[in-house]
């Protein structure tokens, strides 16, 4: 018997909760998100996640645990190989990925791919190295407007950027670049996780500002996600932020874009507000690429309060049918060093206003505990060779 009607799915993008057992192996040696957020800044307001039981995983200064949740908390690891966006999220859904996807961050790019990029573009391309989107901006931005060259980036993650200015390059022309070079990067050699287009708005340094018109061309998951089988059964699968991209629109029956995280909050709450049956996703990035590749705890700690301010928006719309996971992807330690997401255990935090019990969730091995647990719900089977297995019965 299907227990929740709609499932609502967010995730914090970054929001770790502390280090993986082999974290080391990537590089990050005692890392914790959330817990150095709340180091390195005086104030951390945060009412709702703390009813729901966020302080409970792991030690923040400002925020005592709770004995009573509202509902139930638990932490999860990573089963697959990385640690950067659509790794996680795929994971989340119930794909294992064991072989990580190529990365460029100490090389740049390698001259063949260049040289190819340029001639089915017909652009010269200046950068072509690992750089904060900010900053690759400020340095190349005005050669970029003068020449109509193309900036080619990359960052820790697996991606390929490309910079074009929306009033002298054109979004159009930056799209088509960009499709070009999720094409290329197929081969193996070159094979990234994804080609984002980056446009921009402004005229001088300074004056740079990246625009909400960015474009995600990711690649197609490599098997069956439980968003297919739900969209299969008919149910609707609503994307909120960049869902629809990390998954290339696979299993996607709605999509909305978001300006921002506080916006993406915005819509998931006017989603609430209407009748559907099946999965809101959402994904909030801001708090990733706004302050954690950045290395601004107090920036990322503003975003958790301003998350917090409209959690306490939504809970009041859910209905006894409904049930709010509240999850990450990966983590991006701001205290750390580097710019790269780091290696750590996620927070799983569920309520609905019909559970009659709270408490803590044993650690799960795996992400896939989230897509297991819907398909559970709805009573359907996860995708053969898929991960995770469902809690749905833990939570009463």
């Amino acid at each position: 018997m299907e227990r929740f009607k709609r499932i609502f799915v967010i995730v914090i993008d970054s929001l770790g909760v502390g280090a993986m057992e082999d974290s080391p192996e990537f590089g990050d040696v005692g890392v914790n998100t959330l817990g150095h957020i709340s180091q390195a800044v005086d104030r951390l307001w945060i009412p709702h996640l703390q009813k729901l039981g966020m302080a409970n995983l792991t030690p923040l200064k400002q925020v005592e645990p709770v004995e009573k949740a509202m509902g139930y908390y638990g932490k999860m690891r990573e089963k697959s190989k990385g640690k950067d966006t659509m790794t996680g999220h795929w994971e989340l859904m119930g794909l294992e990925v064991k072989k990580p996807f190529k990365t460029f961050t100490e090389t740049g790019f390698p001259p063949e791919l260049i040289a190819e990029l340029e001639k089915r573009t017909g652009h010269k391309t200046i950068g072509n190295k690992s750089a904060s989107g900010t900053e690759i901006l400020d340095e190349l931005g005005e050669e970029e407007i003068a020449t109509g060259h193309m900036i080619v980036y990359t960052s820790a993650d697996s991606v390929l950027q490309i910079c074009g200015n929306e009033e002298t390059f054109g979004l159009d022309e930056l799209y088509r670049c960009c499709e070009i070079a999720r094409e290329l990067t197929m081969k193996d050699e070159w094979r990234v996780g994804r080609v984002i287009a980056r446009p921009y708005v402004g005229k001088k340094k300074g004056e740079f500002r990246r625009t909400s018109n960015r474009h995600d061309y990711a690649l197609k998951p490599f098997g069956p996600t439980v968003l297919n089988v739900l969209k299969e059964a008919g149910l609707d699968v609503i994307s909120v932020g960049k869902i629809r991209d990390i998954f290339d629109g696979e299993g996607i029956t709605e999509a909305y874009k978001s300006r921002s995280s506080v916006h993406g909050m915005e819509q998931t709450i006017e989603l609430a507000g209407r009748d559907f049956r099946g999965l809101c996703f959402v994904n909030l990035v801001d708090f990733d690429a706004l302050w954690g590749h950045r290395r601004n705890p107090g920036g990322y700690a503003a975003e958790i309060e301003k998350f917090d301010v409209n959690l306490g928006k939504l809970l009041p719309l859910l209905k006894e049918d409904d049930l709010l996971i509240i999850t990450a992807d990966h983590g991006n330690d701001p205290t750390y060093t580097g710019t790269d997401h780091t290696r750590e255990k996620v927070p799983f935090l569920a309520y609905s206003p019909s559970m009659k019990e709270n408490g803590g969730l044993p650690e799960t091995d795996t992400f896939g505990a989230v897509g297991a647990t819907i398909a559970d719900n709805f009573c359907l089977e996860t995708p053969e060779g898929a991960v995770g297995k469902s809690v749905l019965g833990l939570l009463k």
